[in-house]
């Protein structure tokens, strides 16, 4: 079944790392929310029905219930939403408001992305964060108060300021929240951004690779103590409350995206909006393929290795590719870095931050 994104580009500060396409200027709003519900509304397969639904950003939080009101008019009168459709949206502490959660639930909404970040208020201003540890757990309180169970949260790697005791301690406060699902990341320095200039100045801010990789482990290993499945290589959650919306991007289920720089795969194309306004209104697509065979057998490999759901080696074959041929594979199963289980290939957790030259290893040549 099919999968729906909204982009929603509009943040009230940029955050110092982020290098996605997001505005602070909201002079642009009104118009966009007009073209973006005209999208939807033109979308060619009427009626069709779907099962997931993200809204994304940007930080979708910062629209008024009236603006989130007619977007999901326009979904409404587009998609048949099926009733037992993920419906997410992701939220910033400092714009969630028990006005909105109560719009959010008279919508449907059902699945709420926090972005915390972090429970430490000397690295949530490092960030350019607008809100603070303690406004985090209060939003989160209250969301849980207004009925909402289904609720991630966002935590960075990486920020200096903090000891890795410190940093378990902030997910054990989460956990006492009776979260459902959390999403670790790990900090990366990217071109034009606020924070490539303050490293730039300050190097010994950084945390290293190997201190963060050091950190994720040991944050896997006390999520996983506290019952959370690790289910994917940034992404944990207790068993049933997996995103089912990411799972269409990692295993190559169809999914269409609306707004500036949505991406949507359907019938074997993978396409991208324009990334500007005026490219966005005129909708100029910004880039377009089919996927080749040589495509399809990375992509599968690539993320398939990622997540629990693994790799199908039948399926590679009706590629032109059998994995078990290279050079690397056998070593791998007799070192249990990869698990076979009849025609399906794992990667072992315990290798999930090491991923990308296991995978790349096994490409074909």
């Amino acid at each position: 079944m099919l999968g729906v994104y909204v982009h929603i580009p509009f943040c009230e500060r940029k955050c110092n790392y982020c290098a996605f396409s997001s505005f602070t200027d909201f002079s642009e709003k009104e118009r966009y929310i007009s073209s973006l519900c005209d999208e939807i509304e033109n979308f060619e397969q009427k009626g069709k029905s779907i099962d997931t639904l993200y809204i994304g950003g940007g930080t979708p939080s910062v629209l008024s219930e009236g603006e989130i009101e007619k977007i999901f008019s326009s979904l409404n009168t587009t998609f048949k939403i099926e009733k037992d459709c993920e419906i997410s949206i992701e939220c910033n502490p400092n714009s969630l408001t028990r006005e909105k959660l109560e719009c959010y639930k008279k919508l449907g909404i059902n699945r709420l992305s926090i972005g915390v970040q972090s429970l430490n208020d000397k690295q949530l201003k490092f960030a350019g964060r607008l809100h603070s540890a303690d406004e985090a757990l209060e939003k989160i309180s209250l969301a849980k108060e207004m009925g909402f169970e289904n609720i991630s949260v966002d935590l960075m790697i990486g920020f200096p300021f903090s000891s890795d005791d410190e940093f378990l301690n902030n997910a054990e406060k989460l956990l006492k929240k009776d979260i459902k699902h959390i999403s670790i990341y790990m900090l990366q320095v990217e071109d034009n951004t606020k924070l490539k200039e303050i490293v730039q100045h300050n190097p010994e801010l950084l945390i290293d690779d190997d201190r963060m990789a050091e950190m994720a482990s040991k944050m896997a290993i006390f999520l996983k103590k506290n019952g959370f499945f690790h289910y994917e290589v940034s992404n944990y959650a207790l068993k049933g409350f997996e995103s089912k919306h990411n799972f269409k991007y990692w295993t190559g289920e169809e999914y269409v995206g609306f707004g500036l720089s949505a991406h949507s795969f359907l019938k074997g194309v993978r396409y991208a909006n324009s990334n500007s306004f005026e490219g966005y209104y005129q909708r100029k697509i910004a880039s377009y393929e089919v996927l080749t065979e040589d495509q399809k057998i990375e992509e599968h490999i690539m993320l398939g290795l990622r997540c629990y759901y693994g790799i199908d080696k039948t399926y590679l074959k009706s590629l032109g590719y059998n994995i078990e041929e290279s050079v690397y594979y056998s070593d791998y199963v007799k070192k249990n870095i990869i698990i076979e289980n009849k025609n399906k290939v794992f990667l072992n957790e315990e290798y999930y931050f090491v991923n990308n030259f296991i995978i790349v290893s096994l490409l074909p040549q």
